[in-house]
């Protein structure tokens, strides 16, 4: 049994993952973290041996972790890092608060920041995928990060630094993110809900946000720019390249693409991460095979084959 550091949260060994994520897949991690606050992350990094692998995990909600689980610590963050605060035009938000939790606390502040509100996950995911929708994304108006290094070291870093892209940013290695701030425009509160109920009625009838899926599997190929705004003259759809190849209700065992939204890997019942993983890997060489186009996986697939 490895010895861990000390930390004021709490830690549990080879603790399952699969009911912690959307898809409910996967294996355990060697130990899962879930430190009290700021410092206490920041103590238990610090005196975490270097050669130990960390993966900050948010609600799974964009995550296969793979059958045979995850090498290292998983840091999982909870009520310590969920609050939200408006402060004049800007919103600052804990890494863990649900981005629609920070959509509604915005709108009722009388800011902006309804794209977040259909988005599944948390702040901190929302900001190292660059999450984004309606033409909006994270890029557009976050304005720093604060986050707990590797060697336990925390630091503020503008959002310049972070490498935003097409669903991506270039974090440092083993970094958490556990705290955002945002400057969003103004709004009226009333509309700014009205809209929000507007975007939940559109996905709910186009998505099915009733199924056990991570959202959408692959990213839209190419014709993005830096800050992850789409080219229109290269805006191809993931969705309908799927479609075309005739992949859209393909299967593996319990993994199914949804009949609903080509581009929704979903567990029908009993899949495992291996059946998941592949089928997405079908619909890459049927999309290749048919239009000559590399999708990229948008869910990310961390751990190690059962």
């Amino acid at each position: 049994m490895r010895h861990w550091p000390g930390l004021r949260g709490t830690l549990t060994e080879d603790r399952p993952l699969a009911d912690l994520t959307w898809l409910r897949v996967g294996g355990p991690a060697d130990a899962l973290v879930q430190p009290a606050d700021v410092a206490d992350l920041s103590t238990f990094l610090a005196a975490l041996p270097v050669e130990v692998p960390v993966f900050p995990m948010g609600v799974g909600s964009n995550l296969i972790v793979r059958d045979g689980g995850v090498r290292g610590v998983v840091i999982r963050l909870g009520r310590g890092f969920n609050a939200i605060s408006v402060e004049g035009g800007r919103i600052r938000a804990g890494a863990a608060a649900l981005d629609a939790h920070v959509a509604r606390k915005a709108a009722e502040g009388g800011r902006d920041l309804t794209f977040l509100r259909t988005i599944p996950g948390t702040v901190g995911g929302a900001v190292r995928m660059n999450a984004g929708c309606y033409g909006a994304y994270v890029a557009d108006v976050l304005v720093e990060v604060t986050a707990v290094l590797r060697s336990g070291e925390v630091v503020t870093l503008p959002a310049a630094a972070l490498g935003l892209a097409y669903r991506s940013s270039q974090l440092p290695e083993g970094a958490v993110i556990v705290e955002a701030l945002f400057e969003a425009g103004v709004g009226d509160p009333a509309m700014l809900a009205a809209r929000m109920e507007d975007q939940i009625g559109k996905r709910d009838a186009t998505q099915p946000t009733r199924d056990r899926t991570a959202g959408s599997t692959f990213r839209n190929p190419a014709g993005y720019s830096s800050t992850g705004r789409a080219d229109d003259r290269h805006d191809l759809k993931a969705w309908k390249l799927i479609d075309d190849a005739g992949m859209r209700g393909a299967r593996r065992g319990g993994a199914i693409m949804n009949p609903m939204h080509a581009n929704f890997l979903t567990n029908a019942g009993g899949a495992t991460a291996a059946e998941l993983e592949a089928l997405g890997e079908d619909v890459r060489k049927a999309v290749y095979d048919h239009a000559g186009v590399r999708l990229e996986w948008e869910i990310m697939r961390v751990g190690e084959p059962a």
